[in-house]
């Protein structure tokens, strides 16, 4: 193996490793110099780790020595269990397995001859070149061909590139909400509205006869492309346009998220009608819920979303605020998924206590979160690639940042009960459990502290604003929380919003 290909395969075995703990395994005893043993719960089988936030080296019992596992068998692992546990087979996900193995690769050599972006926002969206710690193939890019033909759009490639920009003719356009920041993007001639495009769903999408079809009648016209660049975010399909004189006179900066037809952990990435209607009905409610709370908490409103009669999912572009006019001034925002993962210039790098950091990082977070569900019935999803952390000078939090629509559960039009489970997973279990983790792997000695912090920040938010019904005790002291089963989920092919979860150990059900 070269650099590359090692450096890959470690990468790789992290998540995929992490799925089968959490939802095939049990510990087999307390662990021994470094090394913990799993049973896998159907096979019997025994399985070996290096200990630690991100369990490593795994190694397979056979029956007379320890078996190191590469990916690839680890990968046979897993199939071997998923079909053992569920009696399916599913060709598709070992596909996908062996493909987010190979992206990582191609992404870690893309990655050695660009050059990274010198704002520390940026490189930390740019920077999740594992991805999903707990996703069997989390860089696969289903449907959206080989490196070559996805790398110039890779976040983790630090891709940046111009938009392509179509005209739409007037009477095919649908707008809902405000969408006139499109309309700084370019210059569309009479009869037409300006649609900028993703230039990979452009590609994509041209294959599909309807779409042809509408070049040929003239319902879309190509105007070329933006003069200036967007750059790619962690989502992959949504971009940022930063602030610029040559948007006719606009400052501000704004993000613009786009179908892409490519299948990204676990679903294809296309905005379907019901999904941008319900975003105009939640959206709104969200909006309000955070101007209620004052601040610092801020939520990057969607505007709105204009698309194409007759071809709504293939080229809608949905409007979301920019950071400018939300971080508080002098802060730098980055992306909470980037902590554990680690970028040039993270906060976690100037550290020597984490325990105050700690703090901060919960009084932030926690709150406005609880605030929105307790007094506004909406459950934001506010897992690490949905949550930004502005921090001041000294890389200390002072706000959060949340965005994404389209995850947001609003009560009553969705159960209370699946709300309930989806804010804790991502709250708990997606975002402060991965941050906590991180934490305690470059600071063992304060380990023990982190999650009686963690416990003081929720009970205090009860007893100054309180939580109705049982749910703040049920959080603070049952055993479990839901764990979300994304190996088990994709090999039964469930609907991404609906996926599986298994119970995992509640950090937050103890005493100080």
């Amino acid at each position: 193996m070269n650099t590359f290909a090692r450096a890959a395969d470690a990468l790789a075995v992290t998540p995929l490793l992490n799925c089968l703990l959490l939802e095939a395994a049990a510990p087999a005893g307390e662990p021994v110099a470094g090394r913990a043993v799993h049973r896998l719960r159907v096979s019997g089988r025994l399985l070996r780790v290096r200990t630690g936030h991100r369990p490593a080296a795994p190694e397979l019992w056979t029956g007379g020595t320890w078996r190191p596992l590469g990916h690839s068998g680890l990968v046979d692992l897993a199939v071997q269990e998923m079909h053992a546990t569920t009696g399916r087979s599913n060709a598709a996900l070992i596909a996908e397995m062996t493909a987010s193995r190979a992206a990582v690769e191609a992404l870690l050599a893309a990655r050695a001859t660009a050059t990274p972006p010198d704002d520390p926002w940026l490189r930390s969206e740019q920077s999740l070149v594992m991805g999903h710690p707990f996703h069997p193939a989390p860089k696969a890019r289903s449907g959206g061909g080989p490196p070559t033909a996805w790398l110039r759009y890779a976040p983790e490639a630090y891709a940046r590139f111009p938009l392509a920009l179509l005209g739409v003719r007037e009477d095919m356009v649908i707008d809902d909400g405000d969408t006139t920041a499109l309309d700084t993007l370019g210059e569309a001639p009479p009869g037409y509205r300006l649609l900028p495009a993703h230039p990979w769903q452009l590609g994509l999408a041209h294959r599909l006869p309807a779409v042809r079809t509408a070049f040929a009648e003239g319902r879309l016209v190509r105007l070329g492309t933006t003069p200036w660049q967007a750059r790619a975010t962690s989502s992959v399909r949504t971009v940022h346009v930063p602030g610029s004189p040559e948007r006719a006179g606009a400052a501000d900066d704004l993000f613009l998220k786009f179908s892409l037809e490519v299948q990204i952990t676990n679903d294809v990435r296309r905005m379907r009608r019901h999904e941008l209607r319900q975003v105009r009905r939640t959206d709104p409610l969200v909006t309000a819920a955070f101007r209620a709370m004052g601040g610092p908490a801020a939520w990057l409103t969607e505007r709105g979303h204009r698309t194409v009669r007759g071809l709504d999912e293939a080229f809608p572009v949905l409007v979301r605020d920019g950071l400018d006019g939300h971080v508080v001034p002098g802060a730098t925002a980055v992306l909470t998924a980037a902590l554990p993962e680690g970028f040039d210039g993270s906060p976690l790098d100037r550290l020597t206590d984490p325990l105050p950091w700690w703090s901060a990082y919960l009084g932030c977070i926690v709150p406005p979160v609880l605030e929105a569900y307790a007094r506004h019935g909406i459950a934001v999803e506010c897992h690490l690639q949905n949550t930004l952390v502005a921090v001041d000078a000294d890389g200390t939090p002072i706000q959060a940042v949340f965005r994404d629509t389209e995850g947001a559960k609003v009560i009553p039009w969705t159960p209370r009960e699946v709300a309930w489970r989806r804010l804790v997973y991502c709250l708990v279990v997606n975002n402060l459990t991965e941050i906590a983790g991180a934490l305690a792997h470059r600071f063992p000695g304060a380990s023990r502290a982190l999650w009686p912090a963690a416990r003081r920040e929720f009970e205090r938010y009860d007893k100054e604003r309180g939580f109705p019904g049982a749910e703040a005790e049920a959080l603070l002291t049952g055993p479990t929380v839901p764990g979300k089963a994304n190996l088990l989920s994709r090999w039964i092919d469930a609907d991404g919003t609906d996926p599986r979860y298994l119970p995992a150990h509640n950090p937050l059900a103890i005493r100080p």
